[in-house]
């Protein structure tokens, strides 16, 4: 690969970090074809980019970004695999859901809406992140509680009203 290649390749991944605010960093080596193909096949179903990358051109990248990936260039050893999503648990999911039929890919760590991650130890935690819409839902449904109790009193109250009404009407 020649300087300008190289050059070229850290720009863009340089741009893919920026345009992405989830970023997980795995190994998958020692996955053979087949299975690194069912793993790719699973990340574009799950609206996950997955990409090989060399290390040194990302170490680079990171440096030139305007985000503090803080520690996470430690991790950048031996394979390195990045997967870009828009939600924050989408890649944790993937990894989960393909560990259980073989022990790879293991996770070095992630970058989620400036947090760090480091280590596979995380994966159960990141798996637990609820994503923006999930939490728009949420937030949603409480504010929604408190105006169907009032509702549903203001309902019942009548009702009740009316039961006692028609009893007193039939004495």
């Amino acid at each position: 690969m020649t300087r300008e290649e190289k050059s070229q390749v850290i720009e863009e991944l340089t741009a893919q970090l920026a345009g992405s605010p989830v970023i997980y960093l795995a190994d998958i080596s020692g996955l053979n074809a087949s299975d690194t193909t069912n793993l790719r096949r699973a990340c574009f179903k799950a609206n996950v980019r997955l990409a090989v990358v060399k290390n040194t051109l990302l170490h680079k990248a990171m440096e030139a970004s305007d985000k503090d990936f803080g520690d996470l260039p430690t991790v950048l050893k031996g394979n390195t695999s990045v997967m870009y999503s828009e939600a924050g648990n989408g890649p944790a999911k993937v990894i989960k859901a393909f560990r259980k039929k073989s022990e790879r890919p293991l996770l070095k760590g992630a970058f989620i809406e400036e947090a760090i991650y480091l280590g596979d130890d995380q994966l159960d935690a990141l798996v637990d992140i609820k994503s923006r819409e999930e939490l728009i839902g949420d937030i949603v449904g409480l504010l929604q509680s408190p105006a169907k109790n009032v509702i549903s009193a203001l309902k019942s109250g009548g009702g009740k009203l009316a039961g006692i009404l028609q009893t007193l009407s039939e004495k």
